[in-house]
């Protein structure tokens, strides 16, 4: 067997797993019908199984053919008498507990974990692990730092636990592989943010971090933010031991005990930089869609000397849903047959299987799972960048409804992303929204890096234009108006994150607001004047 030793000891263990996968580069078919088979066992019989028909031995075309792709809206009613406690819904296996995910705006999602649901998940997540230490021997030693949020936050009416994916893979984990966290589980469970992240650094500052995992490449760069913010805070309790300084001086000797308990003692070196601090060797996030903002001010933040960028792994096309494609070296990831029962609608329309996709293309993708979301539309858009065997290797584009139109031109996240990126290269972050009227335009709006808003906005406008030939179209025949420019103060994105997080959503999760709707537009910039 070819690999290094802990990669090969690891295999071993997981030999089950890999030989599923394998299986499904040589015939995605199959894992796709076994997939389906294993579904419908659990669905069978249930309240939804009855009402559509659902029984053993459906072909893939029977299973598409008796039911509607949904949204979440779609299908919420079912969820509902899930969170109320009604057995046998969606799954004749008794939910866990629910996921709570923000999806995009208005009432947050409540999930169901299933025992079938939690083991695809983790075996996605087995690969993602085995490919990293294949191609990086050194990651089986030192500390592995991950940003996770609380598995249990809230309880449903019918008295189901109500947390984040992240805080129950942590804890789903085996006891070897949350010890290499250098940060014990209550941390994360600390409801202020600011707290929260002092103690996480606390902890985390002491330890021989080798890798750096979070969904957001935004959350690491929120975290170098305060690293240097608290620096000299963090300097006195490492070199002293102690947890008493910065915000953890508001806490009381009891939580001063159990939260700092094990953090360690450490003379720190002079500059607040993760890579002088740390002997990192990987960073892993997402990297499509709108993160390659982020990631292109990762290296500076980081403080990696010049040429030794630390690389970046992708995490995977994954959601609090499922997992969908995993990463297993450092090309886009590939399509998880052996997961969930997945549909991908192109752009003309057409439904296809994992093995109808075409090279180039970009596609929607619908999922089925375990946990009783079937034919459920994610609201996803992935572009297939190539194959490996017969399974297709997938990047994230954006989310489908996450766009603005109002003629046709269809402008995405990502697209705005770079535009903003192009102009604005020191800039936090920005946001955009339609301005409704007789003619419709773009609003953009641009924290940090000031300059002279008439030119920077003429950039902007051609930046689009040339990122979106629609967009161009519509602008040559004014259709369009010119897009208008704001200014957000410093702080102001940060401020909105811990909003959402204050609010109940995820931090790990928290989406970054390039796209938004006319209202939540305004409450970011009506927010960030009054905080000026």
């Amino acid at each position: 067997m070819e690999g290094n030793g802990p990669y090969r000891l690891l295999r071993g263990f997981q030999a089950a797993t890999v030989q599923r996968f394998e299986a499904g580069l040589r015939d995605p078919e199959a894992a796709q019908r076994a997939r389906l088979a294993a579904l419908i066992g659990g669905a069978a019989g249930t309240a939804f199984g009855q009402e559509h028909g659902i029984a053993a031995g459906m072909s893939l075309d029977q299973w598409r053919a008796a039911m509607p792709i949904r949204t979440h809206a779609g299908l919420l009613p079912w969820l509902d008498r899930v969170a109320a406690g009604e057995p046998k819904v969606l799954t004749q296996a008794a939910p866990s507990m629910l996921l709570e995910t923000s999806g995009s705006t208005g009432r947050p999602k409540h999930l169901p974990v299933t025992p079938g649901w939690a083991a695809s998940v983790r075996a996605a997540q087995e690969l993602w692990m085995l490919g990293l230490l294949r191609d990086d021997e050194g990651l089986a030693g030192g500390r592995a730092l991950s940003v996770v949020s609380p598995a249990v936050s809230a309880r449903s009416p019918g008295g189901l636990p109500i947390g984040a994916n992240t805080g129950r893979m942590f804890l789903a984990q085996p006891w070897w592989s949350r010890w290499r966290s250098p940060v014990p589980y209550r941390v994360f469970c600390i409801k202020d943010p600011d707290l929260r992240a002092y103690v996480l650094l606390r902890h985390a500052l002491c330890a021989e971090i080798r890798s750096w995992t979070t969904a957001n490449p935004s959350t690491l760069l929120l975290y170098c933010r305060h690293l240097r913010r608290f620096w000299e805070d963090l300097s006195r309790d490492c070199r002293d031991g102690t947890l008493k300084h910065g915000p953890a001086a508001a806490l009381g000797a009891w939580d001063r005990l159990r939260l700092g308990w094990g953090s360690g003692r450490r003379a720190l070196p002079p500059e607040p930089l993760p890579a002088r601090i740390w002997p990192l060797r990987r960073i892993n996030c997402w990297k499509g869609g709108s993160a390659a903002f982020f990631l292109d001010r990762l290296p500076a933040a980081l403080g990696a000397p010049p040429g030794a960028d630390i690389p970046v792994r992708e995490v995977g096309i994954t959601a609090s849903e499922g997992f969908f494609a995993v990463p297993v070296d450092e090309g886009d990831p590939l399509l998880w047959a052996d997961g969930h029962v997945l549909e991908f609608v192109a752009e003309d329309g057409a439904v296809c299987w994992p093995w109808e996709l075409e090279a180039g293309r970009e596609y929607r993708l619908i999922l089925s799972t375990e946990a009783g979301l079937y034919r459920y539309d994610l609201q996803d858009q992935v572009r297939v960048t190539g194959f490996t065997g017969r399974l297709a290797r997938l990047r994230f584009v954006g989310k489908s409804g996450n766009v603005l139109n109002a003629t046709g031109e269809k402008v995405s996240e990502e697209q705005i992303a770079l535009a903003i990126r192009e102009v604005f290269p020191a800039a936090a972050g920005g946001a955009a929204s339609m301005a409704w009227g007789e003619v419709p335009r773009f609003r953009v709006a641009v924290e940090g890096e000031a300059g002279d808003d008439a030119a920077q906005a003429a950039r902007l406008d051609a930046a689009l234009r040339r990122l979106n030939p629609e967009y161009d179209s519509k602008r040559e025949t004014a259709r369009l108006g010119a897009l208008s420019l704001s200014r957000l103060p410093a702080g102001s994105l940060a401020a909105w994150r811990a909003a959402a997080v204050r609010a109940g959503a995820p931090e790990a999760q928290v989406k970054d607001p390039w796209v938004l709707s006319p209202e939540r537009w305004d409450r970011l910039v009506s927010g960030a004047a009054d905080a000026r």
